[in-house]
């Protein structure tokens, strides 16, 4: 059994992670290279002219991939939810191997529909320095360490030098980490605030996460508008009000308020009557 799955159905390559068998790294990467060589060989994988890949991939995973796929094919494009006619899956170019009528960066858009299902797109809010990152970083793993449960898609809608890869690179080294968020701080403009905004628009997993800034401005409000739930960070419980009332006027259900402290001793959890 292996530990990444990958089948091909007309010219779209399914992939993802085989949850039954959950599985470091590298052992991930040499399951995925010996089936994608198995199926390469068989004839399974035969090439042409263009290849659409739908499904969840790690960076190294996404390597081995494109190094023996990319000779078999005149393009290669990725899946992303995020752009596109909304219900309608769209493809950017990774590869363009000889094809003429294929660059990088071009968008092939589908007739495949996103499959209609319930979405959750939960932003996590709450004022600055309260641990949105952290609290984003561990519900993506915790969510990933269920068996079946749906992939947790993150959206980072705020300029603030942060991404996902932030959390891990600031427990290897904090000043490197430190270092370049800095670096790609920038603030808002129009053109992000309306491209984050869009983001979340289309988000169509099953669970949606959108890690926001810290302040209650007309860009979040633009951004935070498309989602339907909400849960608030704060260190300082007076702050919580205008965040909840922020996120009623936008007609999110809040589901969570958290006081965030960071020299807590532990972690208390108190849930209302009917939380479920």
């Amino acid at each position: 059994m292996h530990s990444y799955q990958i089948r091909l159905e007309g010219e779209v390559l399914r992939v993802g992670f085989n949850r039954v068998l959950p599985a470091q790294g590298d052992r991930i990467v040499r399951d995925a290279l010996e089936l994608l060589e198995q199926m390469i060989d068989s004839g399974q994988i035969p090439g042409g002219n263009r290849l659409l890949i739908d499904g969840p991939q790690s960076v190294p995973v996404a390597y081995v991939m494109a190094h023996k796929l990319s000779h078999l094919y005149q393009a290669i494009a990725v899946l992303d939810p995020k752009i596109g006619t909304p219900g309608y899956k769209t493809y950017i170019v990774t590869i363009s191997h000889g094809s003429t009528e294929y660059k990088v960066g071009d968008l092939i858009e589908t007739k495949e529909p996103q499959p209609v299902r319930s979405t959750i797109k939960v932003v996590l809010c709450g004022p600055q320095n309260s641990g949105k990152s952290c609290l984003r970083d561990g519900l993506k793993k915790t969510i990933l360490g269920n068996l079946g449960a749906p992939y947790p898609y993150i959206i980072t809608a705020c300029p603030d030098g942060e991404g996902s890869w932030h959390q891990e690179a600031y427990e290897n080294d904090e000043e490197l980490a430190k270092t370049t968020k800095y670096i790609n701080k920038a603030d808002f403009t129009p053109e992000f605030t309306q491209k984050a905004a869009n983001w979340v628009k289309s988000a169509n997993q099953l669970i949606n996460i959108i890690d926001v800034g810290g302040k209650i401005t007309p860009e979040n409000e633009l951004i935070m508008q498309p989602a339907t739930h909400a849960v608030i960070l704060s260190g300082k419980i007076d702050e919580f009000a205008e965040w909840e009332e922020f996120c009623h006027k936008l007609g999110l259900k809040v589901i969570a308020k958290i006081y965030s402290q960071l020299d807590a001793a532990q972690d208390e959890v108190f849930l209302a009557h009917n939380w479920q």
